[in-house]
């Protein structure tokens, strides 16, 4: 699975300042630097429920090592740091959120400890899951005030955690967009959440109040209108498109993923206003069940992530539908009446070549995802295609005798001995095979 460092302030953004102030090309630096590290080393466990507090806050004091010195943990007073506290008391928030209206225990489902920097680096400004913390810089001082200030950003990073231990969003292309935008609309739910406010009440702004006065901007991103958070001379104008039909094709910032969640984002705003009532309650329950339900997998698009809300909507679905094609996204998973699949790039195959076995014969077939359209077997695989990923296989040791799958899932490669293959893998090989 491709791992990204999850950063708030997206590159583009970043880069765009270093234009205007050098000193930004630290933060880039550091950004880059966390990126690489966390694409080569996996995330380490957490540590077993109840051997710590439910959370602990460190200070990085300047910093650039991690955790940094623990300052304050669950069950704590105030510490008059204000970084310290806002990020104690917006944590224990989110924590609050999903337990309370999703019965998540912590990000991983099983209690985990969730660990917190703050204070780090000088003049940093940006916020990240790395895959094991969560990490807060102070700003700028010039164009970002402290990251821990607006709640929503610290949901937003947490909401980053619970999407890597459910459907593992890789965070590139569409399926980052959507791990960009699952991470926005439960910070819009954490915000609504403490203001007591209902959907049709929320101003839908990430990062309200993130930036120092006299620059022209709302917030980061407009859920409710992309495209319209900020126009300032040092920021440029908000990128986001809020269609389908303006969405961004670029090898950037693992593929637009800050600049294309516009697209769910605003998907989202518009179900959580059709559903009615709280976002956390309604919309947001919606997505919290298509995200853990199985129907949504690394590689999802928006199309089948769409299709997933729908399915699990109940009596909202045709409100949920309805708000995803406003957008320009089709819902098109497998049994979604009326739906159609989103036709994946030109040329995508499956191909499946079977190997070994006691009598060592070999088998191959292939399916174009694209150009066998009239296949019956293209609506299955294209949804099965959404959920697998081969690079998480990993090294799989061979099985005497067993057949062999050489596995080609558009693009992506692997080889995996019969007993190993997973439910989705079988159902693949079924399908092009015809087994």
């Amino acid at each position: 699975m491709t791992r990204a460092c999850c950063t708030f302030v997206p590159p583009y953004l970043l880069r765009r300042l270093v234009d205007t102030d050098p000193a930004y090309a630290g933060g880039l630096s550091l950004d880059d630097r966390h990126r690489s590290h966390r694409a080569a080393v996996a995330p380490a466990t957490p540590p077993e429920p109840g051997r710590a507090a439910a959370w602990t806050v460190h200070d990085a004091r300047g910093g650039t090592d991690l955790p940094g010195t623990p300052r304050r943990a669950a069950g704590d007073p105030p510490t008059g740091d204000l970084a310290v506290d806002e990020a104690s008391e917006g944590t224990a928030a989110a924590l609050a959120l999903f337990e309370e209206a999703y019965g998540r225990a912590s990000y991983d489902g099983r209690g985990a400890p969730v660990s917190v920097t703050v204070h780090y680096g000088r003049g940093y400004a940006n916020a990240f899951w790395d895959g094991t913390q969560l990490v807060f810089g102070d700003g700028d001082g010039r164009v970002f005030e402290r990251f821990t200030k607006p709640v929503d950003v610290l949901g937003h990073e947490l909401a980053h955690a619970v999407v890597e231990h459910t459907a593992g969003l890789v965070y590139e292309g569409q399926s980052g967009a959507l791990n960009e935008s699952v991470a926005d609309a439960f910070a819009a739910c954490l915000k609504q959440r403490l203001l007591g406010q209902t959907a049709a009440e929320g101003d839908w702004l990430v990062g309200a109040g993130l930036f120092r006065p006299g620059v022209a901007a709302r917030g980061l991103r407009d859920m409710a209108a992309p495209g319209t958070a900020y126009d300032d001379p040092a920021l440029g104008r908000d990128p986001q498109p809020a269609h389908l039909d303006a969405y961004v094709e670029t090898t950037d910032d693992h593929g637009g993923v800050h600049v294309n969640s516009g697209i769910p984002n605003r998907a989202f705003h518009l179900a959580a206003l059709a559903v009615g009532g709280t976002s956390e309650a309604g919309a947001g329950r919606i997505w919290y069940d298509a995200l853990t339900g199985g129907d949504v997998g690394p590689r999802s698009d928006f199309a089948s992530f769409a299709a997933a809300t729908v399915l699990a909507a109940g009596p909202h679905a045709d409100a949920v539908r309805d708000a995803w094609q406003e957008v320009g996204v089709v819902p098109g998973a497998t049994g979604v009446p009326g739906a159609r699949a989103a036709a994946p790039a030109p040329g995508l195959r499956v191909v499946v070549r079977r190997t070994g076995g006691f009598a060592g014969l070999v088998v191959e077939a292939a399916v174009d995802l694209d150009a066998d359209r009239d296949d019956p077997r293209v609506p299955e695989l294209r949804s099965l295609v959404g959920r697998v990923d081969l690079a998480g296989v990993g090294q799989v040791s061979a099985v005497p005798d067993a057949f062999v799958y050489d596995l080609d899932v558009c693009g992506e490669r692997a080889v995996v001995p019969e007993p190993r293959l997973t439910p989705d893998l079988r159902r693949i090989v079924e399908l092009v095979l015809g087994d």
